[in-house]
């Protein structure tokens, strides 16, 4: 009887809290898994929301296109007949044709416009990629986490039910009496209602997962992954603003905006001299003078040159220039409080980084081995019959609660790197986001 339980406390042992972070086992051979980059891949080319925004640049394409095209030319045709009036052999035709043509670079600053307005998209849409990359990041580790809660729950299910075997081995033997095994049961039961809830949280990280990737209803590939990748940060906080100062895209987009400002400026000034409007017409006048009580008919036929501008004398669009320089000057407005808080948001997450550190630290110098040795004298102490079944229930209670507190702290750790990453726009590991 003795070996009996000496062996099943021996299986209690050997897990040891680094076991519950190693990756997802494969799956079958046909199963399809993901890892993160693949994940990221996957919601960039298939999210909704992004793809939907991507259209968005056969507007700016449009509006390109029709910044650069000519007014178009103007045709008149004009008719005239006296037989109305009673000089029905009098009758006039013309015909001309007029164009419109835009003076002062009109045509080439619409098109500077046009170009920084795209420029300004492109950087909007660099901007959203980031975004989406951060959100995808942070769901995937959510997955992770929930995926070790589950391993966790399964070991905490297996050490009640080998717990569970000891306190009917001891009753039968006399040595504890049938409370023990009553709490024994308690125990597994509860330890199996939690794993239902982790199940279900992940089930829910999953289908979040699922959505930023775009995925129809029913396919649900295998994700892999490790919530401990042994990341190490060794960029100071100087590199890392100016990093974030060159790469982010929501200051590229700006600073575009801005540019686009200046060429506003531009075009409405020269908005204020008029276009010129010169046209060439034909015409055909026939008359008909009667003299001596002879009509005498004679046809001529004209050529005409007409040229047309508009007098700058009360709109000389100063209010397009105004408006202009409104625009620009909010532009260099929010550039600048953008610029500021993009400094701050890095020393935020910077040192959200090294603080998770530390507590990583913590757990793993000194709080995970002497957890792992407590938990062993414990169940060895509840073997000899020298303490009873609470102590080794608090005991395997502290022990997960504090293996889950590492857990959280893993999921802190990485979570404070992607938004690192994602505030300086760059892959600390190499790459431009």
């Amino acid at each position: 009887m003795g070996t009996t339980v000496s062996g099943r406390s021996a299986r209690l042992l050997v897990p040891g809290i680094l076991c519950l972070l190693a990756s997802v086992p494969a799956l079958a051979a046909e199963t399809q898994q993901l890892a993160l980059p693949q994940v990221i891949e996957i919601s960039l080319q298939n999210n909704g929301d992004l793809k939907a925004f991507r259209e968005e640049k056969g507007i700016r394409d449009a509006g390109k296109t029709r910044a650069g095209l000519l007014p178009n030319p103007t045709l008149d045709l004009e008719g005239g007949t006296g037989a109305l009036t009673g000089s029905s052999a009098e009758n006039s035709l013309g015909i001309g044709v007029s164009q419109e043509f835009l003076l002062a670079g009109k045509r080439g600053k619409r098109l500077t416009v046009a170009e920084r307005e795209l420029e300004a998209y492109r950087w909007q849409l660099a901007d959203r990629e980031r975004t989406l990359r951060e959100e995808v990041k942070a769901v995937f580790y959510d997955a992770m986490l929930a995926e070790q809660r589950l391993k966790l729950t399964d070991r905490s299910i297996e050490l009640n039910r080998q717990l569970l075997e000891v306190t009917k081995d001891r009753l039968a033997a006399g040595d504890i009496p049938e409370l023990e095994m009553n709490l024994a049961k308690v125990e597994l039961t509860r330890s199996e209602g939690t794993r239902i809830e982790v199940e279900r949280a992940l089930l829910q990280t999953r289908a979040r997962l699922f959505t930023f990737m775009g995925l129809p209803a029913g396919e649900a590939p295998a994700i892999a992954g490790a919530l401990d990748n042994g990341f190490s940060l060794n960029k100071n906080l100087a590199d890392l603003k100016q990093l974030a100062l060159a790469k982010r895209p929501d200051l590229k987009s700006l600073e575009a905006e801005k540019s686009r400002g200046d060429a506003d400026i531009s075009l409405a000034q020269s908005e204020s001299i008029p276009n010129l409007t010169a046209g060439l017409a034909f015409r055909r006048e026939a008359t008909a003078i009667e003299v001596s009580g002879v009509e005498h008919k004679d046809t001529d036929y004209l050529i005409g040159v007409k040229l047309s501008m508009p007098i700058p004398l009360f709109d000389r669009n100063q209010a397009g220039v105004q408006e202009a320089r409104a625009k620009r000057s909010s532009t260099e407005s929010r550039l600048t409080a953008a610029t500021r808080n993009v400094e701050r948001d890095v020393e935020t997450a910077y040192t959200s980084v090294l603080n998770a550190e530390k507590v990583l630290a913590l757990y793993k110098s000194n709080i995970i081995p002497q957890l792992e040795e407590n938990l062993k004298l414990t169940q060895e102490a509840y073997r000899l019959g020298e303490v009873g079944i609470l102590s080794v229930i608090q005991e395997q209670k502290k022990f997960f609660e504090v293996s889950d507190g590492y857990l959280t702290a893993l999921h802190a750790r990485q979570l404070a790197l992607v938004k690192l990453e994602s505030t300086v726009a760059t892959d600390i590991n190499g790459g431009v986001q």
